[in-house]
Order: C-alpha cells, then sequence, then structure tokens
C-alpha cells in the first residue's frame, strides 16, 4: 500500500499544478475521498490534464490563454475569483474528469464498470433497437462529481458558483453524445438497427463550453453582507440569485481583469511576447484578427521574426515494417507582440476595452 499511495501522491501532484479556485491539492483528495477512489486517480489526472489542455486550445489566441503555470485565482485580497474566465476552467476540468473516467469504463479499466447495458434489447425507436456498448455516462458522472464537487469546501456564493459550473462541465459530456447504430438484415438490408450512446470527441465537448463561455451568465448578488457565511439568510439569497439559471450555463461573479496587462495575482504575464499571427487565407476571421486583438489593441507593437524549423521529410517505407525520414530545416515568420517604441503612447485603455469585449 505504502508503494501505491506514493505514486498516486506524486500522480496528484502533477494534476494539482494547474491550481484553481477550489485547491486541488493532495492532501484536500485524500482526506476527502474514500480509500476505493484510488483506483481511479490516474483517469482523474489524466482527465484533469486534458480538461487543461483542451482550455488552451480553445484560447490559443484569446487575450486570456488558460497558462499552464499554475493558476492563481484569487485576487489581492485573498479571495477566491469567479470570473468568467475561471467558469470555463471549472467546467472544462469537470468535463474531462468524467470523460476520461467514462471511456475508460467502457474500456473495461475498471473492475467495477463496463458498458452501460441498463436498456440493451428495448425499443429505441421505428426501426431500432438499443444494444451495442452505450458508454456509461453514469458512472463517470458519478465518479467525477464525488472528485471534484468534494473539493469545494466553502458555503458562500463563489462555492455556489463554481458547483454549478462543474455541473455544467458534466452536462456538456452528455449533451455531446451521438448514437451510433449498426444496420442487420438480409444482404445488408438495414431491416433492424442496433444502436448505442458514445461520447463525442472531447473537441466537441470543447467547442460547446467554449460557446457557453461567450454567453455566459453573471450572477447579481445582493449586495448587502449576509450575518454568517452559512446562515439561512445567505444560503436563500443565493437560491434565489440561481431560480432564473438553467444547469447547463456558464455563470459567474465577478468582471474580468485588464488580460493585457501582466497581473501577478493571477498568475497572469499579460500579452507582450505572446505569438499572434498573419496573413494565412486558411486562418479563420479569429485568427486572422489574433495581431491587432493581442498586440495593437493592448498597446503593443507587432514584431517579425525569423525562425529556423526542423521537420520530418521524404520519409518512405521499408519492408518491413519501418518508416525511415530525412530531416528538414525550414525558415518561417513569427510574430509577436511587443513593448512600444519609445516616444509612442499606447492606445486609451477606456476605448480598448470598449472595442474588444472578448477576452
Amino acid at each position: 500500500m505504502g508503494l501505491l499511495h506514493l505514486l498516486t501522491v506524486m500522480a496528484l501532484s502533477m494534476c494539482c499544478h494547474f491550481q484553481f479556485t477550489y485547491a486541488w491539492t493532495v492532501n484536500n483528495f485524500l482526506m476527502t475521498g474514500p480509500k476505493a477512489f484510488l483506483t481511479y486517480a490516474s483517469s482523474v489526472q489524466v482527465g484533469a490534464q486534458s480538461g487543461i489542455q483542451e482550455c488552451k486550445y480553445q484560447f490559443a489566441w484569446n487575450r486570456w490563454n488558460c497558462p499552464e503555470s499554475t493558476l492563481q485565482l484569487s485576487t489581492q485580497k485573498g479571495l477566491r475569483s469567479a470570473t468568467r474566465e475561471t467558469s470555463f476552467v471549472h467546467a472544462i476540468s469537470a468535463a474531462g474528469v468524467m470523460y476520461t473516467l467514462t471511456k475508460n469504463c467502457s474500456m473495461g479499466d475498471f473492475d467495477n464498470c463496463g458498458c452501460d447495458d441498463s436498456r440493451i434489447g428495448q425499443t429505441g425507436g421505428r426501426g431500432w433497437i438499443w444494444g451495442g456498448c452505450s458508454d456509461n455516462a453514469a458512472f463517470g458522472e458519478k465518479i467525477s462529481k464525488q472528485f471534484v464537487d468534494a473539493l469545494e469546501d466553502g458555503h458562500d456564493s463563489r462555492a455556489a458558483v463554481n458547483l454549478h459550473n462543474n455541473e455544467a462541465g458534466r452536462l456538456a459530456v452528455k449533451a455531446t453524445m451521438r448514437k451510433a447504430c449498426k444496420c442487420h438484415g438480409v444482404s445488408g438490408s438495414c431491416s433492424i438497427q442496433t444502436c448505442w450512446m458514445q461520447l463525442a470527441d472531447f473537441r466537441e465537448v470543447g467547442n460547446y463550453l467554449k460557446a457557453k463561455h461567450e454567453h455566459a451568465k453573471k450572477l447579481e448578488m445582493d449586495k448587502k453582507p449576509a450575518r454568517a457565511g452559512n446562515s439561512a439568510d445567505n444560503k436563500g439569497a443565493i437560491a434565489h440569485a440561481f431560480r432564473s439559471i438553467a444547469r447547463t450555463e456558464l455563470i459567474y461573479l465577478e468582471d474580468s481583469p485588464d488580460y493585457c496587462v501582466k497581473n501577478q495575482s493571477i498568475g497572469f504575464q499579460g500579452t507582450e511576447g505572446r505569438e499572434c499571427l498573419k496573413g494565412d487565407k486558411n486562418m479563420s476571421q479569429w485568427e486572422r484578427k489574433s495581431c491587432r486583438r493581442l498586440c495593437y489593441e493592448c498597446g503593443l507593437r507587432v514584431v517579425e521574426k525569423r525562425i529556423e524549423v526542423v521537420s520530418s521529410c521524404n520519409c518512405k517505407f521499408h519492408w518491413c515494417c519501418t518508416v525511415k525520414c530525412d530531416k528538414c530545416t525550414q525558415v518561417v515568420t513569427k510574430y509577436y507582440c511587443a513593448g512600444k517604441e519609445s516616444g509612442r503612447k499606447p492606445h486609451n485603455k477606456t476605448k480598448r476595452r470598449h472595442r474588444a469585449r472578448r477576452h
């Protein structure tokens, strides 16, 4: 047990490199989860990491780009942050944990879990019945909730927001699942089909939550201070604020800071030094405007750098069974945000915030 315990602590320590509002720490995990949950620790680690990787993909050309360094989502006063961006971090991380647990369950990686066969043989619709191996989303949802939600030990509005966004992330996994079917019948006549539910690619979950992030709702709480964090009045106020919020929506409490500038309190380095994109017709409109958004609108200029990139080329298949490639060097042009030259004034911050609603 000693070695297993040590490996689990090491794995969770890697997972915790990106701390966010609820402190994802080894001690909290070992204190909140039953020892039986050690079985799922590796999947939780992988799932949380996949959530952060997807976050970085979705926000690659945004001012806030979900940095890999430890994310201190707190203000200078030590309060936990609950911005539009942290709502996405909570949701995508909870979704990543649920997704990985569900996938591993269906693959038979856990002794006590397998395919969801609860509806096998039942009629699903005209010309098809439930069959095959449906991904067991209920299992992934349950274990993910026990892991992730248990780490939120607060009882205030921020804790409620965090838990809500965790659930929205798990619901996104379920919302993006798709029905897959197989035909049966003489000579492929497809007179009857067996169908099952399977997870979508995790990128679809990321796209789904990114759209939710764009339309996240700010939760308006009563500004009067509650008598105590756990008081009935405070709980009633929180419940009242949530009454019109759908479970699938992302919500936040605080306006986002200015992500153009470096902010040590949240571990954000600003946009100076960030790469941006120029001049490729295959780019999306969002990518094509990245230099304007990251550099010019943040009072920075764009500098051009020529960089040597080494890649594999002239690959050939050799019988049997290897592929051999040459190493080719190519000079590419990249663009970066840099500080303004002396004598030039940065753009007006008020106008910058007004022009760029999205971060």
